[in-house]
């Protein structure tokens, strides 16, 4: 069984859904029906085509496919995270999901130029995608995409658009700052100070509040001398460490960090002041980014924001409203705590610890 040969020796021909049609006795409109799984066919007409195709190695023209169903099977991603730090493993995520459904992905890299990402979208509405994502290297708001986007699904992940109509997916930041400012007070620690990035992001703002109120449901005062916006680096680390450990004042026993170059800093400036992590001060990092948190010394206890769980629920999602369901609202995906070396004492360390609170609360009592 063969398609027919109309071009010279040696020269191999692709076959056609003529040749399918033809070998499996049928009409080519009863072949298409079967192998576009549609019509109604009898099953044993359907299985013999499709028997035919797969011996004689047929594959359908994948172009003349999308414009039978209206679809191109073909998702464009837009991005400015140029190092990938966030939208990698999102987008590892997302492609993994779209894969199982046999859905391409054009990733475009936008690195904050509005001209570009108008240029980058309409490349990808010329090549008829049937969804976007757009993602970034920050969760903050941004102007909703298009025009030109205009009645295509959208999914912004790690990324906001200021549109109540669109689909944003998020991180729950405030959230994370709970789970991390918890465990350092179930730790036995008061005195927890909490070094941040600038004040300008969204991020920063909601995880202040997460650290704030678990403080308050804890019982323990919010100091305003243990709150230290600045930059997101190892350097700024450093520095705030050098504020707080400064003499004259009442130390921390735990820092909160709102990213792990900043909590990779802290712990290596305790080092050199001889201040023991965690026996002395415990840390808690931001991201768990294993850069960070594996080289830092000790390891970085981190609140991990499951960016692969955000990638495949965007494409869970962007599924849904390619099939015609309309999602939208602001989502806040759920946080989980990594504890390592740099909050995990062993019971000899808390039991020090525990000593050390007494003595401290006799001498402020």
């Amino acid at each position: 069984m063969s398609a027919t040969d109309d071009r010279g020796p040696g020269q191999r021909v692709a076959p056609t859904i003529r040749d399918v049609a033809r070998l499996a006795e049928v009409s080519i409109g009863t072949a298409s029906k079967a192998l576009n799984a549609n019509g109604r066919l009898r099953q044993e007409t359907r299985d013999k085509v499709i028997q035919v195709a797969r011996q004689i190695g047929y594959r359908p023209n994948d172009l003349a496919q999308s414009l039978h169903r209206s679809k191109s099977m073909t998702v464009g991603i837009i991005t400015n995270d140029s190092f990938g730090r966030f939208s990698f493993p999102i987008v590892e995520a997302l492609e993994e999901r779209l894969a199982d459904q046999g859905i391409a992905v054009f990733m475009c890299n936008a690195t904050d130029d509005p001209a570009r990402e108008r240029q980058h979208l309409d490349q990808l509405m010329g090549k008829r995608i049937d969804g976007l994502v757009v993602t970034a290297r920050r969760a903050d708001k941004r102007p909703p995409i298009g025009p030109f986007a205009h009645g295509l699904p959208v999914v912004y992940v790690y990324s906001q658009a200021d549109d109540p109509d669109a689909l944003s997916l998020v991180p729950d930041d405030e959230g994370g700052a709970v789970l991390a400012v918890s465990h350092l007070v179930g730790l036995g620690r008061t005195r927890i100070a909490h070094i941040t990035g600038p004040e300008r992001f969204d991020a920063v703002r909601l995880r202040r509040s997460g650290y704030a109120r678990t403080l308050a449901a804890s019982g323990l005062p919010a100091r305003p001398d243990y709150y230290l916006p600045g930059a997101w680096s190892e350097a700024w680390g450093r520095d705030a460490v050098g504020t707080l450990f400064a003499a004259g004042r009442e130390h921390p026993d735990a820092l909160f960090c709102g990213n792990d170059q900043i909590a990779r800093g802290a712990a290596d400036a305790l080092r050199e002041r001889g201040i023991d992590v965690p026996r002395d001060v415990a840390i808690v990092g931001f991201d768990n980014w294993e850069v960070m948190t594996a080289a830092s010394r000790p390891p970085l206890s981190s609140v991990d924001m499951n960016l692969r769980a955000m990638g495949l629920e965007a494409g869970e999602s962007l599924l849904a409203m390619i099939a015609g369901k309309r999602i939208s609202g602001l989502r806040r995906l759920p946080c989980t705590l990594q504890v390592r070396g740099s909050s995990q004492p062993d019971d000899k360390d808390k039991g020090a610890r525990r000593h050390s609170n007494a003595v401290h609360e006799r001498k402020s009592g």
